[in-house]
């Protein structure tokens, strides 16, 4: 009666939304959680205590660094925290934290809406990784290096085109790519086989070198930096528990040790 709209009618399957209705999800369920919040902002809060299981989407390359990481800290101070992670893509976060099957979103994001926070976890750039012995390089390597040797590429679009190739376009030049690969965690393993070369972001290049015996060196053109970001729902803003999970992860990035 107050909404002058039936909200639910039944259908073959049971009840189902109104489009009216499905408007006022977000809403409702942003307000529901604010409510919460101020209930329970004077609650302390004891990670050592909390049962509770976070949902995050990254992608498997940001998993490498910061979940060993993440999972060694939970152990140690908040052994009730158990940790679900999900691959999901830039585009699907949005739906997926709307739906609230998930908590956080960590990755590069370049939009949102209103109801979405962000706050940036830190920022890295570009280099090569190779093979040095397969290659016959030694870093810094020149753009001409650069593109004698076939290249790895890793793409979750599907395509073979990266940024790379943007910038290589740019200057009227392209690469040879052998092995386009939707997998961050193979990439290094293809280019400890074989004479190639793959550009990616430098703290998973460091990582990858230090424990495969791989080579690195400066990218021998203009990338832009790539701004790694803490994505989620407004409505848990101020929810304690998943304040003190964006805390701990700022923490753990700006600790200086070699991997991240």
């Amino acid at each position: 009666t107050t909404f002058g709209d039936e909200l639910l009618t039944r259908a073959p399957e049971g009840m189902r939304a109104t489009p009216r209705a499905l408007a006022l999800a977000e809403p409702v369920r942003t307000l529901l959680r604010q409510i919460q919040s101020l209930v329970r902002r004077d609650e302390a809060f004891d990670p050592r205590s909390v049962t509770r299981t976070f949902t995050i989407g990254l992608p498997d390359s940001t998993e490498v660094l910061l979940g060993p990481r993440l999972l060694a800290y939970l152990r140690r101070h908040a052994p009730g925290i158990s940790l679900l992670l999900r691959s999901i893509d830039r585009i699907r976060i949005l739906q997926e934290l709307d739906a609230d099957r998930v908590d956080l979103g960590i990755g590069t994001f370049s939009h949102g809406q209103t109801h979405h926070k962000q706050r940036l976890l830190y920022r890295d750039r570009y280099v090569c990784l190779f093979n040095a012995d397969l290659v016959g390089l030694t870093p810094p390597i020149s753009l001409d290096d650069y593109l004698r040797f076939p290249h790895v590429l890793t793409s979750l679009k599907e395509t073979a085109h990266g940024v790379v190739d943007d910038a290589l376009a740019l200057l009227g030049l392209r690469r040879d790519l052998a092995v386009t690969t939707p997998r961050f965690l193979a990439v290094p393993f293809h280019v400890r086989s074989a004479p190639v070369l793959t550009t990616m972001q430098e703290r998973l290049a460091t990582l990858f070198a230090g424990t495969l015996g791989l080579a690195v060196s400066p990218a021998p053109l203009a990338l832009d930096e790539v701004a790694i970001s803490m994505l989620w729902h407004a409505s848990y803003d101020r929810d304690p528990a998943h304040r003190w999970l964006r805390r701990t992860l700022l923490a753990l990035v700006e600790q200086p040790t070699g991997t991240i």
